[in-house]
């Protein structure tokens, strides 16, 4: 993991959302400022994504945390954030984001659990 410190480039990565502290892009970690880094909870967030990407080999989870997205968005009447904390991955790295021994146990493909409960409530 590359850690990276730059709120240009986590503006043009979100389109400008002030609201994102941080974000996994393989193989880095881009924080919006410095203090950010000694945030344990963002950076354990950010770390369950990135053993989500190597599980998927990087680009199939990209594009199926944006297929996931965009469907959300198109039910959710366009609502950026009801998307976003709707993607099974996002649900996952919320949901364990504060037990840092989380990524020790975890299972493989943890995230498909969060995923299934989606069509078990549909």
């Amino acid at each position: 993991m590359i850690i990276l410190v730059s709120s240009g480039l986590l503006n043009v990565l979100t389109l400008g959302n002030k609201k994102v502290s941080a974000m996994a892009l393989w193989p880095f970690v881009i924080f919006r400022n410095q203090e950010l880094l000694n945030d344990k909870v963002i950076l354990n967030h950010e770390r369950i994504h990135h053993r989500q990407q190597l599980e998927l080999l990087i680009i199939p989870y990209y594009i199926w945390y944006f297929l996931e997205y965009w469907i959300k968005m198109f039910k959710n009447g366009f609502r950026h954030f009801d998307a976003y904390v709707s993607v099974s991955f996002e649900q996952e790295a919320f949901d364990k984001q504060s037990e840092f021994s989380y990524l020790n146990n975890r299972q493989w493909l943890a995230s498909w659990t969060y995923f299934k409960k989606k069509f078990k409530k549909q």
